[in-house]
């Protein structure tokens, strides 16, 4: 199959979340299982030339794109996803794309957006590349699918090209008002209270996509479950409804050229499943550079997150004296809400044996964190997919999760499965969203790593033999691309 992806970043050339990793890693994957791959996203100021290798595509050369009434020269350039076969095409248009941030708060956001999708197909037009499918990835290329069965119909090229659509969030929709429909150049008469493009009187970018595309896709089998509810949702649960035949879940792979401990560069002690000594090592290591003084059987506990609510702090703060009581050390690495920021300040001012903060990103320091924590804590209210547990899982450091989303999928409680006589659990979690469940969770496997040794060894084995490759992920793509093209030619 020859497959498009159509995303607004991708790693490592742009990046500010779980996104950019997907789109950094699956193509490379369905590559690597013989399928026909290219990449489209914006070209960024961020994104060096010389450093990724740039060349301005000639068979392309400038495309008139117009937006609002107004053309702009938009050109084309290539590289390659690193240690990859796969093209990476980067649209250029500087009016829109040179800004501070990938995102901006900035009044023609639509605008920046409708030039990219045009511009997606009007390159591959001019590729004479004709896909069998455009993978298009949140709000930022919703319109691709409505432009291929509308605006672009009349060209025979793409009568047989399927889009499948992938939600990584389902908070952030692409809301703008009723006059981006006519900036859009998309028929009026598609607008009206509940039509295919309209939510709240608003047009909806993420709403059209969900409704155009062949097939739909989320990044875990739970979050897909949990977003057709009305807690969950968003306000589309109710398009999420009505397209549950077409609508699938596919949880998020992983790089384990990248993230492994037997192969991470970036640890001064590399270790395996079967050789764990090291990791104690990591452990030491961690502990030193973060200034805390190493204490046998105490646990120490890793976290690297955005510091905001959504990810479960609001839950921590309440009960945040609560833990410091127990027999315990924290490593914390992130940036978020002020409020959040200045508990974690507080706690290694007042607890400076227990607690360590990073409040900055910081790469190297993620994957030692990884290696040498001995449980790894992501208490969240929802997450679509979640990667950090998927890795811990893989460095043998226990996970503590709240059951939703993501979360809920790849990590199986301890306790839960012994209680239905297996004894294949990976980690510890919890189901209500309240302080109390957060404590007594913490609390339970704090106690089961200081008393029960050899359940320990086990759950962290148990973990590091988990197989969340991106080509398990893949292979359940390609089966989706099949739903896809199976839609558009038979409906």
């Amino acid at each position: 199959m020859k497959i498009a992806f159509a995303a607004s970043e991708a790693f490592p050339f742009a990046k500010t979340g779980g996104l950019g990793d997907v789109i950094g890693a699956l193509p490379k994957a369905l590559k690597e299982l013989g399928e026909d791959v290219k990449i489209f996203i914006p070209k960024y100021a961020q994104i060096d030339h010389a450093l990724f290798d740039l060349s301005y595509d000639w068979s392309i050369g400038s495309m008139p794109i117009r937006v609002a009434g107004r053309v702009h020269n938009v050109d084309v350039y290539l590289s390659y996803l690193p240690d990859s076969s796969v093209e990476i095409y980067f649209i250029d248009c500087p009016y829109f794309f040179n800004r501070p941030k990938i995102y901006t708060s900035d009044p023609d956001e639509d605008e920046r957006f409708i030039l990219y999708s045009k511009a997606v197909l009007e390159a591959l037009q001019r590729l004479k590349w004709k896909p069998d499918i455009i993978h298009c990835n949140d709000w930022q290329t919703g319109l691709i699918p409505l432009y291929l069965k509308d605006n672009y119909n009349w060209d025979k090229f793409f009568h047989r090209t399927a889009s499948v659509m992938s939600i990584h969030n389902v908070g952030y929709q692409g809301r703008f008002p009723q006059s981006t429909v006519d900036k859009a150049e998309v028929r009026p008469e598609l607008f009206y209270p509940n039509s295919p493009i309209e939510v709240w009187k608003s047009f909806c970018f993420l709403k059209t996509g969900l409704m155009y595309a062949d097939v739909i896709n989320t990044v875990s089998k739970t979050y897909a479950q949990e977003i057709t509810t009305s807690e969950y949702g968003a306000g589309l649960e109710g398009v999420l409804r009505y397209r549950i035949n077409d609508f699938f879940g596919i949880v998020n792979g992983v790089d384990y050229t990248i993230w492994n401990p037997e192969v991470d560069k970036l640890l001064p002690f590399r270790y395996s499943h079967d050789n764990l000594s090291l990791k104690e090592d990591n452990k030491k290591y961690l502990l030193g550079a973060s200034r805390l003084p190493y204490k046998a059987n105490v646990p120490l506990i890793g976290i690297i997150s955005r510091l905001v609510a959504q990810k479960g702090f609001d839950l921590f703060e309440k009960v945040a004296y609560k833990l410091m009581q127990l027999p315990v050390q924290w490593v914390i690495l992130g940036t978020g809400e002020n409020h959040i920021e200045n508990l974690f300040r507080s706690l290694a001012y007042t607890y400076p044996d227990k607690v360590s903060i990073s409040l900055t990103f910081d790469n190297k320091l993620s994957h030692l964190i990884e290696a040498g924590s001995d449980i790894f804590f992501m208490p969240s209210q929802y997450e679509p997919c979640g990667l950090n547990q998927i890795y811990s899982l893989r460095y043998g450091t226990v996970p503590i999760v709240r059951k939703t989303g993501g979360l809920a999928d790849t990590v199986q409680d301890w306790n839960e499965n012994l209680n239905k006589k297996l004894d294949t659990g990976t980690g510890f979690s919890f189901t209500d969203y309240s302080p109390d469940a957060l404590y007594l969770t913490v609390k339970r496997a704090v106690e089961t790593y200081a008393n029960e040794k050899e359940i320990w060894l086990k759950i962290m084995r148990n973990g590091m033999e988990q197989d969340y490759s991106w080509t398990v992920s893949a292979m359940q793509y390609i089966d989706l691309y099949k739903k896809a093209l199976f839609n558009r030619r038979n409906r």
